[in-house]
């Protein structure tokens, strides 16, 4: 199989690209975290989303450690090329370390960052802290 799909990408100095984490049917997006090519490439032929951890140096795939997967139905490059969108069926309802169904759970509110999402579940239950 063919990568040159992937020299279209502008990676940054790190050899990283942002991606942005959309589930499916309902729009709503669930995270973003950072991709290398070998993410990004295993993403394409796994099916799952794979990620870059920038804090451990290595590859993170999806729901290793939760069980949260992220079925990837579609991959899309942004104009700039320098931003991927995962469209994604996320497994259990659960996209946040901290429980919650995505990440983007406190809003600016008042001059205070407010958390408006609630906790699905305790993180010391998901991964046993």
């Amino acid at each position: 199989m063919t990568t040159d799909w992937l020299d279209a990408i502008k990676w940054n100095d790190q050899g990283l690209v942002p991606a942005i984490a959309q589930e499916t049917g309902t729009g709503k997006i669930l995270m973003m975290a950072w991709m290398n090519r070998e993410a990004l490439a295993a993403t394409q032929a796994s099916g799952h989303a794979v990620y870059w951890s920038r804090s451990r140096g290595k590859l993170w795939h999806k729901g290793e450690s939760s069980g949260h997967e992220q079925t990837v139905k579609a991959l899309r490059l942004d104009c700039d090329a320098d931003v991927i969108l995962l469209e994604v069926e996320q497994k259990g309802g659960i996209a946040c370390h901290t429980g919650r169904h995505h990440c983007f759970y406190r809003e600016l509110r008042y001059g205070a960052w407010t958390e408006v999402e609630p906790v699905l579940k305790d993180p010391s239950a998901i991964y046993g802290h």
